[in-house]
């Protein structure tokens, strides 16, 4: 049985090309098991959003490649989604795309008695830098648990 590490790699060799071709960015892939079964899942973006006309496009390509290649052996659910407003931040070019925006950043551990944070994000290194108000704060990057950016819902 191949890793999930290895089953992640290989369609992401397999769908980034197609991807590209297509005008996406593949913004993440996962391999996890939800409700006692196996989903394959890849999050597409591009220039303006996407809908659900480009899911559809990017999934038909994909299944047909995918399916030719063959590379998992169990049965799964392929999905095909938009990263949405609120998308999570998981890689360091995430972070890179989202600086100049409003970001809520979730800690393992408090810093002044608080674990979420929401700010705009001025930079990322070895730390995440905020202004939470008039506040700047610089977190490490090892401390942080989970970042999306933040859409204030209450101002539409």
């Amino acid at each position: 049985m191949k890793s999930k590490k290895s089953i992640i790699q290989t369609v992401t060799e397999l769908a980034s090309p197609l991807a590209e071709e297509q005008g996406y960015i593949l913004w993440d892939i996962e391999y996890v098991k939800e409700g006692g079964k196996q989903v394959l899942r890849f999050t597409i973006d591009k220039e303006g959003g996407v809908g659900i006309e480009d899911c559809e496009r990017f999934h038909r390509a994909f299944e047909l490649l995918i399916d030719e290649a063959d590379p998992i052996e169990d049965a799964y659910t392929l999905e095909v989604s938009s990263p949405g407003i609120e998308r999570d931040l998981k890689y360091n070019w995430h972070f890179q795309a989202a600086i100049g925006e409003m970001v809520q950043i979730k800690l393992y551990k408090p810093i002044d008695n608080q674990k979420v944070f929401v700010g705009e994000l001025l930079s990322y290194a070895d730390t995440a830098e905020l202004m939470c108000g008039e506040k700047k704060l610089s977190i490490p990057v090892t401390e942080i648990a989970k970042a999306n950016i933040y859409f204030d819902f209450t101002t539409i």
